[in-house]
């Protein structure tokens, strides 16, 4: 029996001055699971979950389905984002130092999100945000509780904008690059922690990066985005040992190796293109070693490769899969 998505994301486009940012999202996320979100910076990765959120500024003319068990998010109701944003979808930010307001301790602003989703106020909410920052690995919690946001690292701001975050017991974290700007040593640490979160409370991680590497080990369901669509899905194993598309086989090819001989990296030649020079075809064609004619005529649809494994490329590879999960 499968299990109901919480999050379930259909046909979600979004434009800006009338030039596309996404162009038909289909995404869902199921109760406790862990999503990667892939690909580079301009392939409308945040702006999926911004649109979803209703964190979009008035000129963004979004169109589709976003639906938490049932309730509809896209035109929601001020009141029904309120209560969904920080309650039951929380959202970590790339850049903790620009979402910490500066001039307020610590200890106030998550106090702020135990108020705003438990109604928690005076010492009972003090007590629970010094939990909360016990939870997320920040040590001398008590004290941390006064300090300001300069005071602390990167990282122990990340851990606090985290602390915030589980504030309202969500049931999706979505992380939004959570190790940028952060040394090796402390990424490695926030991505453990963020697993950890996951196994004590149960709740589904959608993590959005621009690196293959970081989600490799954290999540079990991949989806690759390019130019405002999802390219590839597939379970994270499946997409390392038998990717369909070749943009996720270009990412992947761009992965220096731990072991084994030494051999150069492949690099994908061009860039995302922009809304406004929007290809007429496959948006990735103009940098694919692959085009034929036929990639230039339509947008290609999604094909299914195998269980769980979809692909939107004329070309996608089926003759490395194995027999036992090819589709017929």
């Amino acid at each position: 029996m499968t299990t109901a998505p919480l999050v379930a994301i259909s046909g979600l486009t979004v434009a800006f001055d009338g030039q596309p940012a996404l162009r038909g999202i289909d995404l869902a996320v199921a109760p406790g699971e862990a999503v990667g979100l892939v690909g580079e910076s301009g392939c409308g990765k945040s702006v999926t979950w911004l649109a979803a959120l209703g964190l979009l500024p008035p000129r963004a003319r979004i169109g589709g389905s976003a639906r938490i068990d049932g309730t509809e998010l896209i035109g929601a109701s001020a009141a029904t984002l309120d209560r969904v944003r920080g309650g039951r979808v929380a959202m970590i930010f790339q850049d903790p130092a620009s979402s910490l307001n500066p001039v307020h301790r610590i200890g106030r602003q998550i106090a702020e999100a135990l108020m705003l989703h438990r109604g928690m106020a005076g010492r009972a909410a003090r007590e629970e945000a010094r939990r909360l920052l016990d939870q997320v690995g920040i040590p001398d919690a008590t004290r941390r509780l006064d300090a300001y946001p300069h005071e602390l690292s990167g990282g122990q701001n990340q851990r606090v904008m985290i602390a915030i975050a589980l504030a309202g017991r969500p049931e999706l974290l979505v992380a939004d690059e959570p190790t940028t700007a952060l040394d090796v040593t402390i990424q490695a640490q926030i991505l453990d922690l963020l697993q950890q979160l996951r196994r004590d409370t149960g709740m589904a991680l959608v993590l959005i990066s621009h690196d293959l590497g970081v989600v490799a080990d954290t999540c079990e369901r991949v989806c690759v985005m390019y130019a405002g669509r999802i390219v590839e899905e597939a379970p994270t194993d499946r997409l390392f040992a038998h990717a369909a598309h070749p943009y996720t086989r270009g990412l992947i090819g761009a992965l220096p190796p731990i072991d084994g001989p030494r051999r150069p990296l492949l690099a994908i030649p061009g860039g995302v293109p922009e809304p406004w020079a929007m290809p007429p075809g496959c948006a990735f064609a103009p940098r694919c070693a692959q085009r034929v004619p036929a990639c230039d005529a339509c947008l290609p649809a999604d094909a299914a490769v195998a269980d769980g494994h979809r692909a939107a490329c004329l070309r996608a590879v089926t003759a490395s899969i194995p027999a036992e999960h090819a589709v017929a």
